[in-house]
Order: structure tokens, then sequence, then C-alpha cells
């Protein structure tokens, strides 16, 4: 009997070709599983050891993002795991007492930690994730009056009447924490077309069962052609998160503002530091154990940074057209190039430039200030540009070796380079 004959567009059929795009998108989500395989092998199966998604029982593996249109890598991915080298090392469990982790040990109670694995990510309730009170903490009376007259949450311009419809958010600022999101949605508020709450809404995390109709009396009115924008950092983080918001507009624009993931952690742990100033060191936070070099990537400061897993769940709902990665670092030196890709992103006409910005040498980052008066310049509070302690070399060196072949996936992920290890170079 003859061979069936090949079926044009069925997988696996004689004759069938998979495109080349989809093949590197499958490497790419195989590479980043590997990754964590490696780590898994190395460091044992202790508390917070990552573990495979396929060891997770009722949990399916993040698909493969090959499987949606638009997706493109700028070249066949390097497999990530050689580059591990000395970030991790045998689970510290199984070796003897050493001294320098008594003060780890000590901390667990004061610093909760949640093992999570490769198919997971942290959610806002999760003990791992530490809530910044500045910037996550919205109660709901500070909510019902984002959208009232005057109020800091409701009017993205002094110019921009009250008066409009509230609506659901067209475009949202979802990550990540201590990024950059709070310079660029006040950057992107000064467009007189956005209005944007300002307080953090977290409905995709803490208040989803609410529902809709909650969300949009959070939102600021707007007139036609106006966006409706609302920024919460830890929405890139969240497992349920991308789910949630595709169902609320599968259109949904997304923004990421994303930075050297060391200089990351160490930012978010100093924003912990002045509110805790009694938590351990970074030093003992960032390990499991610092003698055999294994960094504990079930803390969220580290966990965040890692920012190939986080994507891959997003990959699931939303092709890359529809989310935007702004440089943090970029966002600094160069603001107005940087807004310029947002509003462009957006589709609204590039009126946010650089007469909107003023450099503050004693902060160390850009400053806002209205191009057509003489008012004095707005900067962000005093909880932002904090001074960071001094961290260890030898730790920040391991942490450069740990995130590399994530930030490598995270490239060829999103067709862009961030340029973190020549950063790093430089210094």
């Amino acid at each position: 009997m003859a061979p069936p004959a090949a079926q044009p567009g069925v997988p696996g059929g004689r004759g069938s070709k998979v495109p080349p795009a989809r093949k590197l998108l499958c490497m790419c989500s195989l590479s980043l599983c590997l990754t964590y395989l490696c780590y898994s092998l190395m460091g044992g199966t202790g508390p917070g050891a990552l573990r495979s998604p396929a060891a997770l029982p009722g949990t399916a593996a993040p698909r493969s993002p090959a499987a949606l249109p638009g997706t493109t890598l700028p070249g066949p991915p390097r497999s990530p795991a050689g580059f591990l080298g000395g970030s991790v090392a045998p689970d510290p469990s199984a070796a003897p007492a050493r001294a320098g982790n008594s003060s780890r040990e000590g901390a667990e109670g004061a610093w909760p930690r949640t093992p999570l694995a490769p198919g997971e990510v942290i959610t806002a309730q999760s003990g791992a994730f530490e809530r910044d009170p500045q910037e996550s903490s919205t109660t709901d009376e500070e909510l019902s009056r984002a959208g009232s007259p005057g109020s800091r949450g409701g009017s993205s311009s002094s110019t921009t009447p009250d008066y409009g419809e509230k609506r659901l958010p067209q475009a949202l600022i979802i990550g990540v924490k201590k990024g950059g999101t709070r310079a660029l949605l006040e950057a992107i508020r000064a467009h007189p077309d956005v209005r944007a709450v300002g307080t953090e809404p977290h409905f995709f995390d803490r208040n989803y069962e609410k529902g809709l109709e909650w969300y949009r009396n959070v939102m600021p009115k707007t007139l036609d052609g106006q966006i409706t924008m609302e920024k919460t950092p830890s929405y890139f983080v969240t497992n349920e998160a991308p789910r949630r918001i595709h169902s609320m507009a599968k259109d949904t624009k997304l923004i990421v503002v994303v930075r050297n993931p060391v200089t990351r952690a160490i930012s978010d742990y100093t924003q912990t530091l002045s509110k805790k100033p009694e938590i351990p060191t970074f030093e003992v936070l960032a390990f499991k154990n610092r003698t055999l070099g294994l960094i504990d990537a079930s803390w969220s400061a580290i966990r965040i940074g890692i920012y190939a897993l986080h994507l891959e769940n997003w990959l699931q709902y939303f092709p890359l057209s529809q989310i935007l990665f702004v440089s943090g670092e970029r966002l600094i030196t160069d603001p107005a190039g940087e807004m310029a890709k947002v509003q462009d992103f957006l589709g609204l006409k590039r009126i946010v430039t650089e007469k909107h910005f003023y450099f503050n040498k004693t902060k160390g980052f850009p400053c806002l200030k209205k191009p057509e008066d003489s008012s004095a310049p707005r900067c962000l509070g005093k909880s932002k540009g904090r001074t960071h302690p001094k961290i260890d070399p030898d730790v920040i060196h391991r942490l450069r070796k740990f995130y590399k072949p994530f930030n490598v996936m995270f490239y060829q992920m999103t067709g862009q380079d961030f340029q973190w290890e020549q950063e790093e170079s430089d210094k």
C-alpha cells in the first residue's frame, strides 16, 4: 500500500515544514527549561530549589512562545546551561554547617521565602513578594479618590477638564518593580492625550474579585481620543495577570520597564532597608549558602530580575508586538529618546520631548518640568534616588554570572540587546 499523501498544514505530516522563527522560539523555551533543570540538578531538592515545570503535579509546562504570531528572534539561542559556572552549587543542606551561615538561618523568620518552580511566578499574595508601602499598598480610599477632580490620580494634566467617561485602560505599565515605572508614568502623564491613575490599583493581582466595574470606577475620566492608563509593577511577576488582562481586552498594550537585574535587586533591597533597618545584609539574603555559591532565587529581589522566566508567561497570551520594553538605564540618560518610543508605541504624537526634562545632579536622574512656564522642576519623591549600600564586589560578580544566561535568553526573546554585560565590563 502506498504511503499516505502529505497533508499540508498538519503538524508532523509528510512534507510539512516548521517555520524557522517557530523553531528558534521552541529552542529558546527549551533552553530556558534546561537552565532551570541544570540549576535543579546542581542545587538539589532542598527548600527553594528550582524544578522543571514538568515536575510540578497539576501544573502544565509553559506554552512555547513560538505558537504566537508576530514573534521573532534575532538568531538561534545559545543554551545557557554552560554559563552557570560558579553561580550554582550542590544543595547546602547536604553539606556540614559552615561559619557565616548562622545569621542567614536566623533571618528566615524575618524574611519569608516561598519555594517556586520555573512554571510559577511570584504572586502578590506570596510571602516572597515584599510589598512596597509607598508604591504598592494602595488603599480603597485612595482608589476611590483617584478619579476625583484635582486629585493626583485623576488628572494627567492641569489643562485637562474633568469631564468625559471612565473607561477601562487601553495600556498598562506592568513592571518591573524598581525599574523606573514611576518615572515613566509621571512622564507619560505630561501628555495631554493620556489620563492615568496615579495610585496602583493592583486589580489583576490583589483586587480582581472586585470586578471590572470597580476597576473602571478607579480610572480617571477621558475624552474621545485620550488613552486611559495605569501602572502596577507587580503584574509582570503575577502568574494570573496575563490571562486576566487578556480576558479584559486582548488588544491591551503592555509596557515593561527593565533594568540591569543586579542593580535592580540592590535597589529593591535598599528600599526595604529604608523601612526595615533590622533586616539582614544583602550578602546574607542573596545566598542560600555563600560558601558554596548557591544564589537564593526564591528571594523576590533576585527572582524578579529573571525576566525571561516571567516573559514566557506573558507570551502565552500576548504577541511581542503588543509589548514595549523600556530601558530603565536609558530612561535616566536619555528620557526624551525613551519617551519618543513610548509615544510611538501608544500611537501618540510626540509631545513629551527634551523640553520636559531637567537633570537633577543631586538625585541623579531627570526631573519633569513644564516647557512653557517658569515653575520649578517636579522631581520624584525622596523615596527615589536613594544611595545604595556598598555591596561586596564578590557578591556582585556572582550575581552577574547567575543572571547572564537569563539576560541572554531575554535579549533573544525580545530581539533587543540591553547591553547589561557591556555596562558591567565598563565599570
